[in-house]
């Protein structure tokens, strides 16, 4: 038995409209391969009330190889992964670790006050913390009854 299905015009040409999406911003947008692997640092940036707060994954890296910095609403993270100083001859059979210099710079979310600015480094995670500048905290206003 033949089932009918109704014709809907509009779910085709969305569907059609996400396909042609999906094929841009994969043709546009650039991978980690075409970057160079881990010299494209991933990061995750998130603010809660008080704070912008930024945790970049670095395996391998020492906290002495990074440098931070911010201007104005512009932070900078630099580093680089070094290379293993062994003088053994190896033959690779599969070799995906990236070496080299990284830097990422990102536009902060809010003002923030960067003097007190945090940044520690556990387990290969580099988190930044930096405290809100009081013009932009959200202000609670309570309102009297008379």
């Amino acid at each position: 038995m033949t089932s009918l299905i109704r014709f809907e015009p509009m779910r085709e040409m969305i569907s059609l409209r996400e396909a042609m999406d999906r094929l841009l911003n994969e043709a546009f947008t650039p991978t980690f391969t075409m970057l160079g692997g881990w010299q494209v640092l991933p990061v995750d940036l998130y603010q809660t009330d008080d704070e912008v707060v930024v945790k970049a994954a670095m395996p391998g890296v020492k906290p002495d190889d990074v440098q931070i910095s911010i201007t104005g609403d512009v932070l900078t993270i630099k580093g680089e992964f070094k290379e293993e100083q062994d003088k053994k001859e190896r033959s690779y059979h599969l070799r995906e670790h990236r070496y080299g210099a990284f830097e990422r710079t990102f536009t902060l979310p809010t003002a923030v006050v960067a003097d007190k600015a945090k940044a520690e480094f556990e387990n290969g995670i580099l988190t930044i913390t930096l405290p809100k500048a009081e013009e932009v905290k959200p202000k609670v206003i309570t309102v009297k009854a008379k």
